[in-house]
């Protein structure tokens, strides 16, 4: 059986595909969940290498080792590439601590085991997102740990079902997708970065394939079937975001109109949305989309490192032409010439060079993790343990992973004890903040204060995270706590930045049962947050006197407290920490983040207990003296 013809409109889908990966990355705000166009390529994937193994067996020249080789030959050069590339820059930019856990990623990337890694290591929306290099490379794993299962169960099917594929394949796809939706709630990070809950899409691609040839549809028909799917696809880029339970139920539109638009491109007649993907310029973006993936996660990471600060539209701008530059170059000169090497000439050569190549950014890797960061590349630097986070009575007052009322106990976390009045403390680690410096200035306040918090949870009543499903009864309990204790005063604090996606208005719920309670009510703003920790912002900005007031700038628009405080209204009292924190709190520019060699920050947004104390001070309602 001859092999099929090159498909131009696929290579347009890839093109869709890997546009709004890098643009959402890149910090577009419109393309809120371009992140599906990773689902997409699994579609793609799963119809691609379906498709050459049933054409493989058809003529008689299936090999596993031929389709591992063609495999090495197809993902490892542009990979490995980029790995040693992305080595060599890491070495002469991250610190320490950032250095050895990008060589642990480098170690798990080079096994295809990077989707293990991070998923017990960090979250794909994390703030540490930001300082991993190689975060992207989950998705490759996820690929690769199929292509373990793909060839043997194709060759199963096709030698013992034939055209009763479906026996096996359909309720395989349906069991996956079952299990993403369960694990949106109860696992979902897992559900994110595994095989098994993303199998359901890279299987709706081998449907496809395996699938016998379609019947002739009217014209009419395959156009809507393309557009329906194009429209599907655009309604996920342009609606999805963060707080969007994923994948799941959430997934079946991007792959679904995944599906859809492969599956008109079958017909002779191509349709007008076959058309416009096979233009030259989409056909481009396609050949290039696997190195445009590789290469544009690690430019953007070390933007970051290097300016401090999430990049204005000029340099927007300029990281894309970077990516595209460095992408077309990969494509050019790696991915091409090792694809002109014949797998059945030197298919044995191919193997021994792949496993050589893995085990040398293996090599690469241990090196980082060994030297715990190779710290001699900058011996004028010194990670310090910087006090604040341990104060925080973690475990029952701040609960972390998933929260748990249950644990908490009032006794234990009723943490000042002057006053005749009580006040309750609600919210996340931006509230636990506060916690060392009212500990310290205990006896300025006029309450009892009560410490209610929980990392990941804002005190916002209707706020439903499918991250930690435990929030939403970690803060339904907050109110008969109000009531057992008879809490004259909540104040509410949390990292408000998170919330923008979902809508600040969401506090209203809150505010409105606090208003029923007839308890009075303080919501305190975001404060300052930076784009990285302060000890790299230091270490860069080559402030390591140690004296004097070192400053610098937020990495968010200080305008939220603006537009919180318009949500709190006149039913409760609102503080902006910015004010207080910042030279120019309108600009978000000339905070302090050390004086006099303490920091301010134990991190890029948690106060220290300098900082902590520092706040409670200034702007803490109740404090004495202010």
């Amino acid at each position: 059986m001859a092999a099929t013809a090159h498909r131009t409109d696929i290579d347009g889908l890839r093109a869709l595909a890997v546009l709004p990966v890098v643009l959402f990355h890149s910090g577009l705000d419109l393309l809120s969940g371009g992140y599906v166009g990773v689902d997409i390529f699994f579609v793609i994937s799963g119809y691609v290498i379906a498709k050459t193994l049933l054409e493989d067996l058809q003529a008689g020249q299936y090999s596993i080792w031929r389709f591992y080789a063609k495999r090495i030959r197809r993902i490892f050069p542009a990979l490995f590439a980029t790995i040693i590339t992305t080595f060599a820059v890491a070495w002469f930019m991250l610190l320490p601590q950032f250095f050895e856990s990008f060589a642990k990623s480098i170690v798990a990337t080079s096994m295809f085991m990077s989707n293990l890694f991070f998923w017990k290591d960090s979250g794909y929306f994390s703030a540490a997102a930001l300082s991993r290099p190689l975060l992207h490379t989950w998705s490759l794993a996820v690929e690769e740990q199929y292509y373990i299962f793909a060839p043997i169960g194709i060759w199963l099917i096709y030698t013992y079902l034939g055209q009763r594929w479906r026996l096996w394949l359909v309720p395989a796809l349906l069991a996956s997708l079952a299990l993403s939706i369960y694990a949106t709630t109860q696992a979902p990070t897992a559900n994110f970065f595994l095989l098994p809950t993303r199998a359901w899409e890279l299987l709706l691609g081998a449907v496809l394939a395996l699938a016998p040839p379609r019947a002739m549809t009217s014209r009419p028909v395959n156009e809507a079937i393309a557009a329906t799917g194009l429209v599907a696809i655009l309604y996920a880029v342009l609606t999805y975001s963060d707080a969007t339970p994923f994948p799941g139920l959430n997934a079946i539109a991007p792959c679904a109109g995944a599906a859809m638009i492969i599956y008109a491109g079958l017909a002779p007649t191509p349709t007008l949305v076959g058309r416009m993907l096979s233009l030259k310029p989409m056909q481009f973006v396609g050949l290039i989309s696997y190195s445009m993936y590789l290469v544009h996660w690690p430019v953007i990471v070390f933007f970051y490192f290097h300016y401090l600060a999430e990049p204005t539209g000029d340099q927007v701008v300029l990281i894309l032409l970077i990516v595209f530059a460095l992408a077309t170059l990969s494509w050019k000169y790696i991915e091409q010439p090792f694809r002109g090497v014949s797998v059945t000439t030197h298919r044995a050569h191919i193997l021994t060079a792949g496993v050589a190549t893995i085990l040398l950014c293996i090599a690469l890797g241990m090196i980082g993790v060994m030297t715990k960061g190779a710290p001699s590349r900058f011996p004028d630097y010194q990670h310090i343990e910087i006090a604040g986070g341990e104060q925080w009575n973690r475990g029952t007052c701040f609960q972390e992973g998933n929260p748990d009322p249950q644990k908490w106990d009032a006794a234990a976390c009723t943490i000042t004890a002057a006053g005749n009045k009580t006040m309750l403390l609600w919210g996340d680690s931006f509230a636990a903040q506060y916690v060392p410096g009212l500990v310290k200035l205990h006896s300025t306040l006029p309450y009892q204060v009560i410490q209610y918090t929980a990392a990941g949870c804002p005190p916002v009543l209707s706020y439903r995270s499918f991250a930690r499903l435990g929030c939403t009864d970690f803060n339904a309990r907050a109110l008969n706590i109000i009531r057992d204790h008879k809490v004259d005063t909540v104040v509410l604090a949390a990292r408000w930045t998170d919330m923008q996606s979902r809508g600040l208005g969401e506090l209203t719920s809150t505010l409105t049962a606090l208003r029923t309670l007839g308890v009075e009510t303080i919501v305190i703003g975001q404060s300052p947050q930076f784009s990285i920790d302060v000890q790299v912002i230091g270490y860069a900005k080559g402030d390591r006197t140690g004296k004097g007031i070192d400053k610098w700038h937020v990495f968010f628009d200080p305008s939220i407290n603006r537009e919180l405080a318009a949500v709190v209204g006149a039913g409760a009292t609102f503080i902006d920490p910015m004010p207080f924190m910042c030279d120019n709190p309108a600009t978000g520019t000339g905070c302090p983040y050390r004086d006099a060699g303490d920091y301010l920050y134990a991190d890029y947004g948690h106060y220290s207990a300098a900082g902590s104390n520092r706040a409670v001070q200034a702007y803490f309602p109740g404090v004495k003296g202010r």
